[in-house]
């Protein structure tokens, strides 16, 4: 080994020892001719103090000057003698705050240009300069924890399935093209040229087969790939952890996960969980928050108003009404006085322009508790006082509504229900919240065809109680799919899976898949379903969202080493990037421009 210690290692007991240190410089300072270098490595920073040596200065001119040509991020060892600082100089900022090694030796391992930042500099540059430097911004002590803490939360999640019996399966990255719900990244095969291989969406097929092949308990930390339109809580390329059970029902697989994560959260963050997590439906959720992952730290609910919507004189409210639209709102309790005109009008185009939805209606309740806006001379007195009944209205309480189809009013009153959240600071940030939302729909319409496509993805099983709606209503069928949530961030996601092939057809068909398509797409599945498959379920949760959040991150990029910018490119490697005609040629590829 070129050291004896780390940087991060050095304390009071080890005065006197002699020590060899490598890192790279962090700091130079020059006090009247002593100089201190502030040595860092992933383990802390060591104080080292180079000083002309009276006693042999031929020996001490030589240091000194290798020390004066020291710069910022050189690496270099450094072999010393540790000291204990002079009273004063204590730094109880840092573990080896106490202690300094004055140096004997230094040599230079290698030098380095200057750097576009500094990784100890308290201010940082672009994101796009960060990623095209990452290898200097991994050093930063932040990126470091941050990767620090998702290594032993890989580990803890290893450890305690290990001890449950789980059994790690590596499953492939080159398989076939299924559609999943995101458009696959595809490798043209040299061999069987005109053929591609996919890379995994997720495990999923795979950990079905494996039920299938009594390998009752499977987990695996797994690299799935998406070609999806990006955003900050989205990469082409995330991990997470997948687990698939034979023979359990969901509550048995959402068992497992509580225990999960209450020896994540208990040990790493120190908080103690009540179990079982508590649970909301599907639909609950979309009445209550207006969204499948609402975030549960703060209140601000969703009201329904419709019913007085129709009866009252103000015809936006009352055509909606009286159309089968929804009038619903949301009460952010004192902030009338924080909100000028200005600022609802400009709420009022973000949400038009971001969420279609035709206006915003809004109301301040005065000292008296009447409501005041430019639409109130629009209601009757009664009306007035059964909406601010209705929303609980106090004095200095700002009521806002939207009258629109259902699914606009969910989209808009949650982005309002978030942004107030977090302008009020209604909520601590540090505190955590974790609960399930359970029974989705089984199927959503797709946009597109106008028929049905699967809510989570066509190999979920229905409730047993409402297998009969796949032929006589869909749209009322729910499904066995159970999401953990959050923070408001939907961190995981699982099914019961079908492990009948008669109901696997089924499904298939109303989403479209005739028997020859099913068959050329799943017919190793439908095939295996065949031959003894026990009933199966399992989840997958988000490392990369899991770490951003018990990090208090911005953005799963910086949970990630070496993550993509939202348009997917690798600004350090310069990938995706273009390959010779020669590469393209043997696979039978012609790239038109």
């Amino acid at each position: 080994m070129l050291r004896t210690h780390n940087c991060g290692e050095l304390r009071l007991e080890h005065a006197g020892q002699e020590v060899i240190v490598c890192g790279w410089v962090d700091t130079y300072r020059d006090h009247k001719g002593v100089l201190f270098v502030d040595l860092r490595d992933r383990y802390g920073e060591t104080q080292i103090v180079f000083s002309p040596n009276p006693d042999a200065p031929d020996q001490g001119g030589a240091l000194m000057e290798t020390a004066r040509s020291l710069r910022s991020e050189y690496v270099i060892q450094v072999k010393g003698v540790v000291e204990g600082r002079p009273a004063g100089t204590e730094n109880p900022k840092l573990a080896t705050g106490e202690i300094e090694v004055r140096a004997l030796e230094c040599d230079i391992l290698n030098r380095s240009l200057t750097p576009p930042f500094m990784p100890s500099a308290p201010d940082l540059p672009g994101e796009d300069v960060r990623l095209r430097y990452r290898y200097i911004d991994l050093r930063r002590p932040e990126m470091q924890r941050t990767l620090l803490l998702r290594h032993r939360m890989i580990k803890l999640m290893r450890d305690y399935f290990d001890a449950l019996g789980f059994v790690e399966v590596e499953t492939p990255m080159l398989g076939r093209s299924t559609p999943e719900g995101a458009r696959d990244y595809l490798v043209p095969s040299r061999v069987q040229r005109g053929s591609f291989y996919a890379l995994p969406q997720s495990p999923q097929l795979y950990k079905q087969i494996l039920m299938v092949a009594g390998y009752d308990r499977y987990v695996q930390i797994a690299r799935c790939f998406r070609d999806e339109d990006l955003r900050a809580d989205r990469q082409p390329e995330f991990t997470q952890l997948d687990l698939e059970m034979s023979f359990v029902q969901a509550d048995d697989v959402m068992a497992v996960v509580e225990g999960l994560m209450d020896r994540l959260f208990g040990e790493v963050l120190g908080i103690r969980l009540t179990l079982p997590l508590p649970r909301m439906t599907y639909d609950e959720a979309m009445e209550r928050f207006g969204h499948d992952a609402p975030d549960l730290r703060f209140g601000m609910e969703l009201i329904d108003v419709t019913d007085i919507a129709r009866e009252c004189d103000f015809r936006v409210f009352r055509e909606a009404a009286e159309s089968g639209q929804r009038v619903r709102g949301i009460n952010a309790k004192g902030a009338a006085a924080g909100y000028s005109r200005k600022n609802l009008d400009d709420l009022t185009e973000w949400l038009k322009q971001d969420f279609g939805v035709k206006g915003l209606v809004w109301f301040k309740v005065d000292a008296d508790g009447k409501l005041g806006s430019p639409t109130a001379k629009n209601f009757s007195e009664s009306h007035l006082r059964q909406i601010s009944e209705r929303l609980a209205g106090r004095p200095g309480d700002l009521l806002l509504f939207v009258a629109d189809a259902f699914e606009i009013t969910c989209r808009a009153l949650y982005a309002l229900r978030k942004r107030f959240g977090a302008e009020l600071k209604l909520y601590d940030p540090s505190t955590m919240h974790l609960s399930w939302v359970v029974e989705f729909p089984m199927f959503a319409i797709d946009e597109e065809t106008g028929g049905w496509t699967a809510m989570h993805h066509p190999f979920t099983s229905p409730r047993p109680q409402d297998r009969h709606l796949l032929r006589d209503d869909p749209a009322k069928c729910r499904a066995q799919a159970y999401d953990l949530v959050l923070n408001g961030s939907e961190v995981g996601g699982g099914t019961v899976r079908i492990h009948d092939q008669e109901l696997q057809q089924e499904v298939f068909r109303l989403i479209g898949l005739d028997p020859a398509q099913a068959r050329d797409r799943f017919g190793f599945l439908l095939e295996a379903l065949q031959y003894g498959a026990p009933p199966h379920g399992g989840i997958a949760l988000g490392v990369d969202r899991l770490v951003a959040i018990f990090s208090g991150a911005d953005s799963i990029r910086d949970c990630i080493a070496f993550p993509k910018t939202q348009r997917a490119v690798d600004l350090m490697t310069g990938a995706p990037g273009e390959v010779d005609a020669k590469q393209l040629k043997e696979l039978g590829i012609r790239i038109e421009k």
